[in-house]
């Protein structure tokens, strides 16, 4: 990768669309922020692009606002893509190696993931990528760089990701009409995990949990390979409506009142009794129990399904390096306590790291995730071997397509 080229990243979610394009600094291989901007999202249902017309017109409007301050040519951007209509399945592949020697070539490698991809889908779905998650040879399991080995049979453990075919087309048409390629096209959740987790987290056991506005993405990692996926559609957007019902107030000032007062753990010095004033046009007061009873209520609602899919790959509380939390949720008070108490694992809040001029931000930890794998797949088309940009998780989804 040339130092003068622009590597960018589009986030398109349900309340917001960011683009974020960094560059690598001429005297150093650090990365630099160079163009960067947002806009209030329309034609979005719960991470899912129902009216591309209003995405496109948003992205045209996000590209023309940054080139008013920044002279940089953007033409391609990775993307993230989102919404309960995404699964994961996981499948076997196996061939038979292909050399007289019975030495494993890279040949023998694409070809056991092709076999692998090879799996059933329902009416309308596609496979969007793959993951690969374990190599065998000749029964021995565990292997994860088998070319150059020698063997006779080579099988793969895959972890597939689909989705729905009319969604991933409108979110392709939306970015292509507003003139942008697309290099890439990630899950949510998998861009997040590459800004903010370490090759440590994922080698032991690690779990990210992405809380959007509309939904919440989680993505489970051990012996540094995703092991498993899955969308909500529940966000913090839900905590807002929710507190508009409960106290009986606008939407606009119940999201206000999240912010500024929202808490859904009792540290030191909480007071259920406390009454909170808030003056606009009318005056609101309600008692800080009020508030976060429920705040909790719908954050323990998250952590539960959570909890749920972690027993399906029995996980649960099985994850040594724990619970990583990013996304715009996060900024509610004692969410990484509440997670800490029901997921019964050590939590923490991920920042996205790496990126000069970026603000230590968990909101825009999937724009940054985006930025760092497309920095990494042009490095390694362009034999530059630059910085270790996404922390050991290489290549997972620049893996062969069919």
């Amino acid at each position: 990768m040339s130092h003068n080229e622009i590597t960018t990243g589009l986030d398109i979610g349900t309340d917001s669309i960011k683009l974020l394009g960094v560059v690598r600094r001429k005297d150093s291989d650090l990365l630099e922020v160079v163009a960067k901007g947002m806009i209030k999202s329309d034609g979005i249902r719960k991470g899912i692009v129902v009216e591309p017309e209003k995405v496109t017109k948003k992205i045209q409007q996000l590209l023309s606002q940054i080139k008013e301050v920044n002279t940089e040519e953007i033409q391609d951007v990775a993307i993230n893509i989102n919404g309960k209509h995404l699964y994961t399945v996981l499948s076997k592949g196996l061939v038979s190696v292909s050399r007289a020697d019975q030495t494993i070539s890279q040949d023998d490698v694409e070809r056991v993931i092709l076999a692998a991809q090879t799996v059933s889908l329902p009416n309308n779905y596609e496979l969007i990528d793959s993951s690969v998650k374990d190599f065998i040879v000749d029964g021995q399991n565990g292997i994860k760089q088998p070319t150059g080995m020698h063997g006779v049979r080579l099988e793969a453990e895959v972890l597939n990701f689909c989705a729905f075919s009319p969604y991933v087309r409108n979110l392709k048409d939306c970015v292509v009409e507003a003139g942008l390629g697309i290099s890439d096209l990630v899950p949510s959740a998998i861009a997040a995990s590459i800004a903010v987790l370490t090759p440590q987290q994922k080698e032991l056991g690690v779990l990210l949990i992405d809380i959007g506005a509309a939904t919440t993405s989680m993505a489970v990692f051990e012996e540094g390979c995703i092991l498993h996926s899955a969308v909500f559609p529940i966000g913090s957007s839900h905590i807002t409506n929710d507190i508009a019902i409960g106290l009986k107030i606008d939407v606009e000032i119940a999201e206000r009142i999240k912010k500024e007062f929202g808490t859904c753990f009792k540290r030191k010095g909480y007071s259920g009794n406390k009454k909170i004033k808030i003056i606009k046009d009318k005056e609101i007061v309600f008692l800080q129990k009020s508030l976060f009873e429920i705040i909790e209520a719908r954050v323990l609602e998250i952590f539960d399904i959570v909890n749920q899919e972690l027993k399906k790959i029995e996980r649960q509380g099985k994850l040594p390096a724990g619970v990583v939390l990013t996304g715009g949720g996060t900024k509610i008070k004692g969410i990484d306590d509440l997670a800490r108490k029901e997921l019964k694992l050590p939590a923490k809040i991920g920042i996205p790291k790496g990126i000069l001029g970026l603000e230590e931000d968990p909101t825009i930890a999937s724009l940054a995730g985006l930025v760092l794998l497309g920095i990494e797949a042009k490095d390694e088309e362009g034999g530059d071997s630059g910085i270790n940009i996404v922390s050991g998780l290489s290549k997972i989804f620049k893996i062969f397509n069919p």
